[in-house]
């Protein structure tokens, strides 16, 4: 996964749906108290929510807590990695900005 900064004028709306555990995850992550987003990739986003706001991802430790803004499932890690990497170009982070934070 990797942070990045918001624009600080916009705000969440997004309401997440129960997660369930099988398959893999795309995940965007909204810092609570900082403009900065983080896109990653999990079979289990319980876990990997915890585990960011418990302090284990070096990248993400500072800007805590954080909470689940965007969650896309796919059927292997494979497809998962390709649309994670997608999210984290120019393009990909105009559309989280745009779409998902108004």
């Amino acid at each position: 996964g990797h942070a990045f900064e918001s624009h600080p004028d916009h705000h969440t709306s997004q309401t997440v749906q129960p997660f369930m555990t099988d398959g893999y995850y795309v995940y965007v992550l909204k810092s609570e108290n900082y403009p900065r987003f983080y896109i990653g990739i999990t079979n289990d986003i319980h876990r990997r929510l915890s585990e960011h706001n418990r302090g284990h991802t070096r990248s993400t430790r500072m800007y805590r807590p954080w909470h689940v803004v965007w969650v896309e499932k796919h059927p292997d890690r494979k497809e998962a990695r390709k649309r994670e990497l997608y999210l984290k170009t120019g393009v990909g982070r105009t559309w989280i900005q745009s779409f998902l934070v108004r």
